[in-house]
């Protein structure tokens, strides 16, 4: 039984145009999984669904589970005519509300399953979608269903939030338009994204020809996070050298503390980021500053050079930490404890790093 809270399976690898190392497509890997997960005669899913109880122990749980309403039935084919005639339209959660979306959705076009959820706190009710819903799916009497299975294990596999980059106000995310954070630039340069891969600034629509990648915001720091995630350095080589790609007179300049490549394949994907032509400078920014004409300048100590500089962008990308996801009701509910960077603590970090207590 796969029990995942929003309407479709994927997380957020959908949400990413490319991986590293090997840059392969991330949709390409997911989505032939998430269709032979959905078709697997011994795999139930239940999207847009959470855990509402868990009894039993070891061996023999005893596990309630919320199928929310999604006011549209099994018999969507998925066409988005409803989304089409929707007069309704909301920030998009799956583009970070850098597009909008209607009352009536899919997440992403490649969602599995393709079924289109009516969003119940912002539709008004007008019931144009189940007027040209040739189906007749919209059901606006659908409730939500509790189901309850009998399981021996549970696998708690929650994902993670990033962290929230306005918290450090030195950098202006959320004040400054053209400072934008790691994910946000993923839905950029993503084909499928609001821009249709074409990188522009949020301000003016301008192709920034100057781009900055500002690495550790919220992660080793005494101030806010004082572990490494482990990905962040990679994901902006990436961003780096998919900007290259695509528009190779760009500068792109990472501003770094330290480069933590250390998987298979990791330190040769740095160096190839750096034959081209991508600037690194050693040391973390002490503050941005808007100028007048909506451009950024970084100020920071360059470590290895050994002395102070100032900077100008078109463009900052903050590269924020990973923080654990918000499940304290499924914690309570299982007794589970915390380790001090608040993820879920491991039984044992060498004997038994999946178990629990």
């Amino acid at each position: 039984y796969l029990v995942e809270k929003t309407p479709s399976l994927g997380g957020h690898m959908a949400q990413l145009d490319k991986t590293f190392p090997t840059m392969d497509c991330s949709i390409c890997i997911l989505g032939p999984k998430m269709v032979d997960t959905s078709k697997h005669e011994n795999i139930h899913v239940f999207t847009y669904s959470e855990i509402e109880d868990i009894q039993g122990y070891v061996g023999n749980f005893k596990v309630k589970i919320r199928k929310k309403a999604k006011f549209v039935t099994d018999d969507c084919t998925g066409c988005g005519v409803c989304a089409k005639f929707c007069p309704v339209e909301f920030p998009n959660e799956f583009d970070l509300g850098l597009a909008n979306r209607k009352a009536i959705y899919v997440p992403f076009p490649q969602a599995v399953p393709l079924i289109y959820t009516i969003d119940a706190e912002n539709c008004i009710g007008c019931g144009l979608c189940e007027a040209v819903c040739e189906p007749k799916s919209i059901d606006f009497f659908q409730k939500d269903e509790i189901v309850e299975v009998d399981v021996g294990t549970i696998i708690i596999a929650t994902g993670y939030d990033i962290y929230d980059v306005s918290r450090i106000e030195e950098y202006g995310y959320g004040r400054y338009k053209n400072v934008i954070n790691s994910l946000e630039f993923e839905r950029l340069i993503n084909a499928s994204g609001p821009t249709e891969g074409k990188i522009t600034r949020l301000s003016d629509g301008k192709e920034p020809k100057r781009i900055a990648f500002i690495q550790c915001v919220g992660s080793r720091s005494e101030k806010d996070n004082p572990y490494c995630p482990g990905v962040c350095c990679m994901y902006s080589l990436k961003h780096a050298q998919q900007i290259k790609e695509k528009n190779p007179d760009t500068e792109v300049s990472v501003f770094y503390m330290d480069i933590r490549a250390v998987g298979k394949g990791y330190e040769e994907f740095y160096w190839r980021a750096k034959d081209s032509d991508i600037k690194f400078v050693r040391g973390r920014p002490s503050r941005i500053v808007e100028c007048a004409n909506q451009n950024l300048r970084i100020f920071v100590e360059d470590t290895l050079a050994g002395r102070s500089e100032e900077m100008e962008f078109d463009m900052v990308i903050l590269a924020p930490t990973m923080i654990p996801s918000n499940i304290e009701k499924l914690r309570k509910m299982l007794n589970l404890s915390r380790s001090q960077d608040g993820f879920l603590m491991e039984a044992h970090p060498k004997l038994r790093p999946v178990d629990t207590l």
